[in-house]
């Protein structure tokens, strides 16, 4: 991956909880545009790498990001947080796997610090005078980021925990039966998440209509009968090596273990970085990236899958 040194121009708390961090080159040339829905991957000073969604208008010259500070961090979060004008830091250039797609309508489900990139995707839609709805979701009013520069806007509803129950997220309400012409956008914690996509089911709506980012761990996926979870042995159709991938480790762990220049970034199974693919094998997804349509295809996520079959070939150099 190619870094670029990035130094913080502007801090400031959105809450008590949330840093609103704004992002501009070092030197050379301005930062590469990006699209609604894009992150870029923060390295951290102690190796750690961190995706973060951008979340300014994306015809801005910096990047702006949003860190909720976790109690449970890994590290990532109280780093960023503990960042003051004038440090300096390196990142990527954009990525977007969580795009804003042609559509007649848009309807958006935020949860807590999942606004990020759908702020940026609200303006934008603005921006293209395109019909739209976001639904922010959060346990109180007063630690929801970005409230004061969406409020007022017909377009967008608020569900505080602690407000009227009245108010409060209605999916048969809000999100109602399936529209062909209607894309969904959901991103937030994983309880969020799952609770909104097992009601989107439950009312019909087609898994292509809905358009997901998760920040976090992707739900643990069980191989049926219990397969998928023992050794398998993956192989590189580039050279034909072979190596034994162990219950206890990853196929990305394997592959750099054995000098292999495989790309990474989350390790998680929700960022795309490392997407290869499956030449011969039977794949066990355990992502929350990949589409149906894309695992299909054949594409698979080195640093989260497994395999049903003994052999798995991939098409990786």
């Amino acid at each position: 991956m190619t870094w670029t040194e990035a130094a913080v121009v502007s801090r400031s708390a959105a809450t008590p909880d949330i840093a609103v961090i704004d992002l501009a080159p070092v030197a050379g040339a301005a930062f590469p545009a990006y699209t609604a829905g894009a992150h870029i991957d923060v390295l951290i000073g102690s190796g750690l790498v961190r995706q973060y969604s951008l979340c300014g208008p994306p015809e801005q010259g910096a990047y702006r990001v949003a860190v909720l500070n976790e109690p449970a961090s890994r590290g990532g979060s109280r780093a960023m947080h503990a960042l003051k004008v004038g440090d300096r830091l390196r990142i990527s250039a954009p990525r977007n796997r969580f795009p804003l797609v042609t559509a007649r309508r848009h309807l958006l489900f935020a949860g807590g610090i999942g606004i990020t990139p759908l702020l940026a995707m609200v303006r934008q839609l603005e921006h293209e005078r395109a019909e739209y709805r976001l639904h922010y979701c959060a346990r109180s009013r007063a630690r929801a980021a970005f409230v004061r520069e969406l409020a007022g806007d017909p377009r967008v509803a608020f569900h505080f925990d602690d407000e009227d129950p009245g108010q409060l997220l209605d999916l048969a309400r809000d999100l109602g039966d399936p529209r062909p012409d209607t894309a969904v956008y959901i991103c937030g914690p994983d309880g969020f998440m799952d609770h909104l996509l097992r009601a989107a089911e439950t009312l019909g709506w087609p898994q292509q209509a809905l358009h997901k980012e998760r920040f976090g761990d992707p739900p643990a996926l069980a191989g049926p009968a219990g397969n998928g979870t023992g050794a398998f042995t993956v192989r590189l159709a580039s050279t034909g090596a072979e190596y034994l991938v162990p219950e206890d480790r990853s196929v990305l762990d394997v592959l750099l273990e054995n000098g292999v220049d495989a790309p990474f970034s989350c390790q998680q199974g929700i960022c795309g970085t490392c997407v290869v693919r499956v030449l011969a094998g039977d794949p066990d997804h355990r992502d929350d990236v990949l589409t149906d349509d894309e695992r299909a295809e054949g594409l698979f996520t080195i640093c989260s899958s497994r395999a049903f079959s003994p052999v798995l070939e991939l098409d990786l150099t």
